[in-house]
């Protein structure tokens, strides 16, 4: 009965990863990282298929524990990033920062994508109420964008009314690493304050990045994100964790 349970619930929880994978498809989210869910229904269909045939019961004892610690190990980790991610997942940083660095997302033919418009947007609101805040977009031209992210953020901001003088271009970055060591560059002091605007599931990493660049006085600002897209950018974003933490970018 235990085993017919966890047969139903493997399934069920297939048919939601199949289900996510072609809604996050079908409104098109800007990358393939979509194709993860595919991956795991597969992945959960046979596990399933072991229990039912009774492949699992059939392997070796030491194999079995060392799989069920793996998964285990897996799962510990998935919450102890997730836990980190969504400490930040509000932040809203504080007044009167010297430098805003508002990190770069694609750059469409008609302009910003929904992602860099919900930053472009919370750095915008910044901006209005904090006269003395000069903004860093940071953002290169990737081959299939018009223009380089940073000149696509820099004509946004400029024409909702936020003069040129207060915007430093940055537009050579490929990736979040990136946007901020050139941005510190460009500031030349680490002494600043510094607010990184972000979407929510995003700031933990940004500011982290941040930190070790070696920015003593940083802190996130969160930016909304596609609420059908949540779920995907969560997953995503621990894999961004682990990828900055293995290549010693994060701490």
């Amino acid at each position: 009965m235990r085993q017919r349970i966890l047969i139903i619930l493997c399934i069920l929880a297939a048919l939601f990863c199949f289900g996510y994978c072609l809604i996050v498809f079908m409104i098109k989210s800007g990358s393939h990282f979509y194709l993860v869910w595919a991956f795991g229904g597969l992945c959960l269909i046979g596990l399933a298929c072991m229990m039912h045939f009774g492949w699992w019961s059939s392997l070796p004892r030491f194999l079995k524990c060392g799989i069920s610690v793996l998964v285990i190990a897996g799962i510990l980790l998935f919450v102890i990033v997730e836990g980190c991610i969504l400490s930040r997942y509000h932040e809203k940083g504080r007044e009167n920062l010297d430098y805003i660095i508002v990190l770069g997302a694609q750059m469409k033919p008609a302009g910003p994508s929904a992602v860099l418009k919900f930053r472009l947007d919370e750095a915008y609101e910044y901006l209005v109420h904090n006269e003395n805040t000069i903004c860093i977009v940071s953002g290169g031209q990737g081959s299939n964008e018009p223009c380089s992210e940073a000149e696509g953020m820099y004509q946004y901001l400029v024409d909702k009314g936020i003069p040129a003088s207060r915007i430093v271009m940055e537009d050579q970055s490929t990736d979040t690493s990136e946007n901020i060591a050139y941005s510190a560059k460009l500031i030349g002091d680490y002494g600043v304050s510094v607010g990184i605007v972000t979407n929510n599931f995003h700031v933990f990493r940004g500011v982290q990045l941040a930190r070790h660049e070696g920015f003593q006085d940083v802190c996130g600002i969160a930016a909304r994100s596609n609420v059908y897209f949540q779920l995907n950018n969560l997953v995503r974003e621990f894999f961004g964790v682990l990828k900055d933490t293995v290549c010693g970018n994060l701490w």
